[in-house]
């Protein structure tokens, strides 16, 4: 039985550009456009009508912003992941939507192959989306550090050396390489991380590894 493609909503100001990435989209047989929008107002009413699994939101729009929007659409239940389109690799409101929930960022003119990768992963929920640049952006912008949370001590040590690891924005593969062991068994400690420190993905882990000054 095929699997049902992945919905994908798009939202920006520039109906050009959302024309060529729903052609990219809509080309690849398990990725599917189903809304659009080209504020962040219009988005909020589009995402709660097309239920999409990811949205591309745009972070300068008029009427309504994408930080605006993005946060009000997480709030809602079983939300969709939200990945920050921007055209500057180190974005200060990049960085605070992504300290506030959304998945990622992606630069506007990334590569085609890069887009189409980064839904996927973020789908999937296993991969960082510009790994060095989300590393760098927080370099950047993290505020004071914040004391390190009690659930951080529920960490076996083998999750502590995982868990610094994928903040320094390896993958599954590399970390599975370098700590000479399955991805298969890496994925497990990774998801096991996650649940014990309440995050989403790997994105958060690595926003949670700066804020609490954790990143090695």
């Amino acid at each position: 039985m095929t699997e049902a493609p992945v919905r994908v909503a798009l939202v920006d100001d520039q109906e050009l550009f959302r024309a060529g990435v729903r052609m990219l989209v809509d080309s690849q047989p398990d990725l599917q456009v189903v809304g659009e929008a080209g504020n962040g107002r219009a988005a909020l009413g589009m995402v709660e009508q097309t239920r999409p699994d990811i949205v591309l939101m745009d972070i300068r729009m008029p009427v309504m912003d994408g930080l605006e929007a993005t946060a009000a659409i997480l709030e809602r239940p079983d939300p969709p992941r939200i990945v920050m389109l921007t055209t500057f690799d180190l974005d200060e409101a990049a960085a605070r939507a992504i300290r506030n929930g959304a998945s990622g960022f992606l630069l506007k003119d990334a590569q085609p192959e890069f887009l189409l990768a980064a839904l996927r992963g973020v789908h999937a929920g296993s991969s960082v989306i510009a790994a060095g640049a989300t590393r760098e952006l927080f370099e950047q912008f993290t505020e004071e550090t914040r004391p390190v949370p009690e659930d951080f001590g529920r960490l076996t040590e083998r999750e502590r050396e995982i868990f610094a690891l994928a903040a320094r924005g390896l993958n599954n593969s590399e970390i599975a390489a370098r700590e000479f062991l399955s991805e298969a068994t890496v994925k497990t400690h990774v998801s096991r991380i996650l649940a014990k420190l309440g995050l989403r993905d790997r994105v958060q882990l690595v926003v949670f590894a700066y804020d609490h000054g954790l990143a090695g």
